[in-house]
């Protein structure tokens, strides 16, 4: 079964290998459609993934600001979501 995410109209990734964590989704990056994404300059920290960065998500002619985020370097306890992103904001996450 696939996970989707979508937002304002378009499909912004789409992954039959998804790892949820605390309720999200991660997506693969490379399952993830490159040109939806728009570098961020906001972070935060969680105590047991570590660092988080944000990516604007660009779909159907407009910028959600920060709906997606990502662990370029997550403690060893969140080995599992390296190189994955996950979405909020608005983007809807289903299951096909």
């Amino acid at each position: 079964m696939a996970v989707v995410a979508r937002w304002n109209g378009e499909e912004i990734a789409r992954s039959d290998d998804t790892v949820v964590v605390e309720g999200n989704h991660y997506f693969p990056a490379s399952d993830v459609a490159r040109s939806a994404l728009v570098p961020s300059e906001r972070t935060s920290v969680c105590p047991w993934k570590g660092t988080a960065q944000y990516h604007s998500v660009n779909a159907g002619g407009a910028i959600n600001a920060d709906a997606a985020w990502y662990y370029p370097e997550p403690k060893p306890e969140a080995a599992e979501i390296k190189d994955r992103i996950a979405f909020w904001n608005g983007v809807e996450v289903t299951e096909e």
